[in-house]
């Protein structure tokens, strides 16, 4: 490759990243998931679009799906709060277990049945397309705000289940006779047992390296981080065990331990996890071949309707039973299982180990994602609202950004009021923030100034409060009860806040301060 071969594709491949960053924009006012756009823009430089390029590398493909999956499920686990998902793990856990078992053995059901795919092609789909993505879920129901059972579920179900399908998957496309259901179920509880030890030592013994080793520069955290973070993937691989969920499951010890310059990781592992996101699925519109999707269309969409109509409700309704949950949680819940990056990822295993008649499977899979995530992205928030989770239960949730100051021994909250917080109308004074908790300055209209303890806030105000770092969560878990619960909150049982206070939390005298 010659020096102005190389300006070129830096030339194209900036300009895909900035349509690709233009098209974050269409997803989040049109309400679709940003995977269709990214897709769209690799089937447009593709050999039936503008740009007619002819790529058919789809072991190369898989490699690099492979990557990308790491990056964003470090991403993923780094977001992840232990306090909020802790209470949903025995219902992800068995949902992700159980409810593959279900959701595979139903789909492939159908795809044998109704489409008259052999059983070893019908197998590998039905375990294909069981892994869902939560990064669809979310895109599409951040303006909703929901009970955190189950946005906890989902969440965690998401980071899960990707272990089991990628071994179920692999297990269906060697050559030879399908191991028995015994074997398999062995298979999957060593390597998910070998990844979560995997992934919770490397993680524990990151996050007490980072700690404790003081590194030369701020910058050298975040790269330390995600060498971690893959680390525990590498490890968890070379052991035989499940990659994925070690690579999870550190990621999100290490989002939990109050690692030093942490808004800079955060920030650095989402620009990683955008940047996997959109050269996947570019990848994944180079890879299909549009005028061949139109024979394999209408398997598509009866195995898609069985998936999202029979399987995933069968799935959820099933596995959940021992939890008790409210009917319209686990409605929401069935029609929530959208498919995204790993599935479409999924169906190039078959064809790189040479199973017959994998191009049908990999385009059926393209297909049914492509079509059922534009039928049930747009959908979610209006089944939410008509369910009545949507409303009343919980109000929006506040934006809340966190730096330390770590010389002062406090932290920096950056406090964002959304439309639907009740804490509009409450007076500085009546938020009843911990000692050692003040509001320092708002921002409204463009305009800051310090309150006093009589300033009401507003919708769309902005908040600094300064936290010393022993009153740091519970600042956070008081502010959130307020926004559900307004000025009673921890009284009526809106949060769990602490009822006492600091009365006087808008002076200007910064608690943090030593």
């Amino acid at each position: 490759m010659t020096v102005h071969h190389l300006n070129q594709l830096l030339l194209v491949c900036s300009l895909v990243l900035l349509i690709a960053v233009a098209a974050v924009r269409v997803s989040s006012r049109s309400g679709l998931p940003s995977l269709l756009l990214y897709l769209g823009i690799g089937i447009a430089i593709g050999q039936d679009g503008v740009g007619n390029v002819t790529f058919n590398n789809a072991e190369l493909t898989q490699v690099i799906g492979y990557a990308a999956l790491v990056v964003i499920l470090a991403e993923g686990g780094l977001g992840t709060k232990w306090k909020e998902i802790k209470p949903a793990l025995p219902a992800a856990a068995v949902l992700s277990l159980a409810g593959v078992a279900i959701s595979v053995g139903v789909t492939a059901a159908g795809a044998h049945y109704l489409v008259g795919l052999e059983w070893r092609q019908a197998l590998i789909i039905g375990a294909v397309v069981s892994s869902t993505d939560a990064a669809a879920v979310f895109s599409v129901l951040r303006k909703v705000p929901l009970p955190s059972r189950v946005t906890g579920v989902l969440e965690a179900e998401s980071g899960f289940n990707d272990a089991p399908v990628v071994i179920l998957v692999v297990a269906f496309s060697t050559a030879g006779p399908v191991d028995h259901w015994y074997v398999l179920i062995g298979e999957i509880a060593l390597e998910l047992a070998i990844g979560a030890a995997i992934g919770l030592a490397v993680g524990w013994l990151g996050a007490y390296g980072l700690r404790h080793v003081a590194l030369p520069a701020s910058g050298l955290y975040p790269i330390a981080v995600m060498a971690i973070a893959v680390t525990a993937y590498a490890a968890g691989a070379m052991a035989h065990g499940s990659g994925f969920l070690a690579v999870y499951l550190a990621s999100m010890v290490l989002g939990n331990a109050k690692l030093p310059h942490w808004p800079a990781t955060r920030g650095f592992a989402e620009g990683l996890g955008w940047i996997a996101q959109i050269g996947m699925f570019v990848l994944l519109g180079l890879l299909v071949t549009p005028h061949d999707l139109l024979d394999d269309t209408w398997p598509a969409l009866v195995i898609g309707l069985v998936l999202t109509v029979v399987a995933r409700p069968l799935e959820v309704f099933i596995s959940l039973l021992p939890f008790r949950l409210p009917w319209q949680e686990k409605a929401l819940m069935s029609w929530a299982g959208l498919r995204g990056a790993v599935p479409i990822i999924l169906a190039t295993i078959p064809m790189v180990n040479g199973v017959e008649d994998s191009t049908k499977i990999f385009n059926i899979v393209f297909v049914l994602v492509v079509v059922y995530t534009l039928i049930q992205g747009p959908t979610l928030p209006w089944l939410a609202r008509k369910l009545e989770l949507g409303n009343g239960t919980e109000t929006a949730d506040l934006g809340i950004e966190s730096a330390p100051l770590e010389r002062l021994r406090g932290h920096l909250l950056s406090v964002s009021i959304p439309k639907g917080s009740r804490m509009h109308g409450v007076e500085v004074g009546e938020l009843r923030l911990p000692k050692g908790a003040a509001v320092t300055l708002v921002v409204r209209d463009e305009t800051s100034f310090v309150p006093s303890p009589t300033t009401v806030l507003r919708r769309g105000d902005e908040l600094l409060v300064v936290a010393t770092d022993p009153v740091r969560d519970a600042t956070e878990q008081r502010l959130r009860a307020v926004t559900r619960g307004g000025k009673l909150a921890g009284w009526l049982g809106a949060g769990n806040g602490p009822r006492g206070g600091n009365q006087g939390a808008g002076t200007s005298r910064s608690p943090g301060a030593k």
